[in-house]
């Protein structure tokens, strides 16, 4: 489809900080933009229906699938997230750069009907501080975080698969990583 090289996947494993970077480089970027994910996972504090997520019910997440609505899902922690393809196909067409925060599986999903596009993975700086920052959030039980941990060295395992490797060390750093590589993405067609 016209328009792939402005899109950008940023996946990574849950406490990586990937919606922090993506923030930071969308608050020193504003011509980039962020697409919002559809998901089934219950509404967090702070977080808006329409800015954060389309909050839907795992009814209305399946009517969108069923009808061709949602160009990637995956099933994580019992809750469905998925990406809207109007999100998507309105910013290729406007030849915006757009990105997409998405799980390992998703992004292999997007790779495969988008080819021109570019996946991105942020990496934690180590395990131990990966764990570290999953605990600090204070929203998930222990058998929740435990779950993620694993489900976290699967997906590095995977990442080889990926067009680009950042880590996220330092915030600004790793924003300023990903904006060079949609920087130099954009210019080489």
């Amino acid at each position: 489809m016209q328009g792939e090289k402005y899109l950008f996947v940023v996946s990574g494993p849950s406490g990586t900080g990937k919606d922090t970077v993506v923030s930071q480089l969308l608050k020193k970027h504003p011509e980039v933009h962020k697409t919002v994910s559809a998901t089934t996972r219950a509404m967090r504090e702070g977080e808006t229906n329409g800015v954060s997520y389309y909050f839907l019910t795992k009814d209305q997440f399946r009517s969108e699938l069923e009808a061709g609505g949602i160009v990637e899902h995956t099933c994580y922690c019992e809750n469905y997230y998925g990406t809207l393809r109007s999100e998507v196909e309105r910013y290729m067409m406007e030849q915006t750069p757009v990105i997409l925060v998405i799980e390992v599986e998703g992004a292999g999903n997007i790779k495969r009907l988008y080819p021109d596009s570019t996946t991105i993975f942020v990496l934690p700086p180590d395990m131990k501080e990966l764990e570290h920052r999953l605990r600090c959030r204070g929203t998930e039980s222990e058998e929740v975080i435990e779950k993620r941990l694993r489900r976290a060295e699967t997906e590095i395992a995977l990442s080889a698969d990926y067009d680009e490797h950042v880590v996220n060390d330092v915030v600004d750093t790793c924003a300023d990583q990903i904006y060079s590589i949609i920087q130099d993405r954009l210019v080489r067609d």
